[in-house]
């Protein structure tokens, strides 16, 4: 059974901005949380988890000049995950009733009364849980006026259409300004939250030339609006990219060395994620079973992991399980230093969670020092990356194969735009093969990487 005592350990940091962007207080969030854990204990629950979260925000859109949609969203959520002994349930409400709240702990432990018994299932050793809930400075609100939104909106889509004639069409431009609040709790003493803001600035432009069309878009996202790229610097470069798609072309068959541009190179981080992620390491369907301590990318490649950023996106004390985050080196001169663990995976795997319930926490690849048009100097002949389509990549094999677009480089220049091309390797060995990560870092994700250059990738166009 929960003991009674857990229910009432509440560490919630007070904001007095967030009262007044949020309608109900941290110290609400915190009681509802603690009364679905003493729900739980009087229903005959060995342990229990509660998250209870806020959520208001407002985008604007323009098309054209003209206004496209002006949305206001307000969500509040309660999830409840619930253990009899190794017996897992969950479930969730929107309604902070408490008829509705002692409802859906009993809908959670029906659920666990039918599931399998589960030797992994439970909550986070408590000695692992966060008693430090320092100030990220995640919190910034953006009291926007409509009238302000739809003027900056316009703005942005304004640059983007003014950088040349050929552009001829518009996908838009949109502001977004959004605000969080959570607070998670659990019968092992835990509570803690805090409230978050995104907001993000983009546009996307279409350019026409001899009646062919390219599109292309450029955005910006912070915590705080101040740390937002200037609108019109937002709109020029969306407009920039879509003109300089024009007059696109493929290239020959052959084996090239690859420059990822800072945007798409996000993706490579990504696949990197998942392959080293505990639900895909225990099912054993990762590329890099096995891989810890052992070179999984080239000697220079040097990757940290670092939830304490301030206004960091993904910055964060505790995981979705209330255990502290740590910062840490995760890859070391190309040696794999450490996995993406939750307790569950953790266990299955026999090892201890690192923190990583629900995600990494700012992925920061330290550059080799060079810029992006080093980069392509040092490159001389191949591809530049722009853009990724589809699909085609394999974590269980590292097997990858993507549609691309971009540009092909002559002795370090960029001579003329690439389309309708795919670019094909193993993510094994284009880990290894990274030959140098320029410092153009676009810092507007919990990802921050440069552009990458790599030795050689198979690039499949004409014959």
């Amino acid at each position: 059974m929960i003991p009674e005592k857990a229910a009432g350990r509440f560490h919630v940091p007070k904001d007095t901005m967030a009262d007044k962007t949020f309608s109900f207080s941290p110290d609400t969030l915190s009681g509802i949380a603690g009364r679905v854990l003493e729900l739980a204990r009087q229903q005959g629950a060995s342990a229990a988890e509660a998250d209870v979260s806020e959520g208001v925000g407002q985008t604007v859109s323009v098309r054209l000049s003209e206004v496209e949609t002006i949305e206001y969203n307000q969500d509040k959520g309660v999830s409840v995950t619930v253990y009899l002994g190794k017996k897992k349930g969950h479930a969730s409400t929107s309604d902070f009733s408490d008829e509705a709240l002692s409802d859906t702990v009993r809908a959670a432990l029906d659920i666990a009364r039918y599931t399998a018994e589960d030797d992994c299932a439970g909550l986070a050793d408590p000695q692992l849980l966060a008693d430090d809930l320092p100030d990220l400075d995640l919190f910034h609100p953006w009291q926007l006026p409509v009238e302000e939104a739809i003027e900056l909106a316009r703005r942005c889509e304004d640059a983007a259409r003014a950088v040349d004639a050929r552009i001829r069409n518009s996908e838009g431009a949109s502001v977004s300004a959004q605000a969080n609040q959570f607070v998670y709790a659990n019968s092992n003493g835990f509570s803690g939250g805090f409230a978050g803001s995104r907001h993000s600035l983009s546009a996307a432009v279409v350019a026409e030339q001899d009646g062919v069309m390219q599109r292309d878009y450029w955005y910006s996202a912070a915590r705080h609006q101040n740390d937002l790229a200037p609108v019109e610097e937002i709109g020029r470069i969306a407009g920039e990219r879509a003109v300089r798609r024009l007059g696109g072309r493929r290239v020959k068959t052959g084996q090239y060395p690859v420059l990822f541009e800072a945007p798409v190179a996000m993706s490579l981080l990504g696949h990197l994620a998942a392959a080293i992620s505990g639900g895909n390491l225990y099912r054993k369907s990762s590329f890099l079973l096995d891989a810890l301590g052992k070179p999984v990318m080239a000697s220079k490649v040097t990757i940290d992991e670092d939830p304490f950023l301030l206004r960091g996106l993904a910055s964060s004390a505790f995981d979705s399980e209330g255990v502290a985050t740590q910062s840490r080196r995760l890859v070391d001169g190309g040696v794999l230093q450490g996995y993406f663990l939750s307790s569950y995976s953790a266990r299955k795997l026999g090892m201890q969670t690192t923190g990583n319930a629900g995600g990494a926490h700012n992925l920061v690849v330290h550059s080799t020092g060079e810029s992006f048009a080093e980069l392509l100097g040092q490159m001389g002949n191949g591809l530049l990356v722009t853009e990724l389509l589809g699909q085609g990549v394999n974590t269980v094999t590292g097997d990858y194969s993507r549609g691309a677009a971009g540009f092909w480089v002559e002795n370090g220049v960029i001579a003329y735009p690439v389309e309708e091309i795919t670019i094909a390797g193993n993510l094994r060995d284009m880990f290894l093969n990274i030959e140098a990560i320029a410092d153009d870092v676009l810092d507007r994700g919990g990802r921050r990487i440069g552009s990458v250059l790599i030795g050689g990738m198979m690039v499949a166009g004409e014959e």
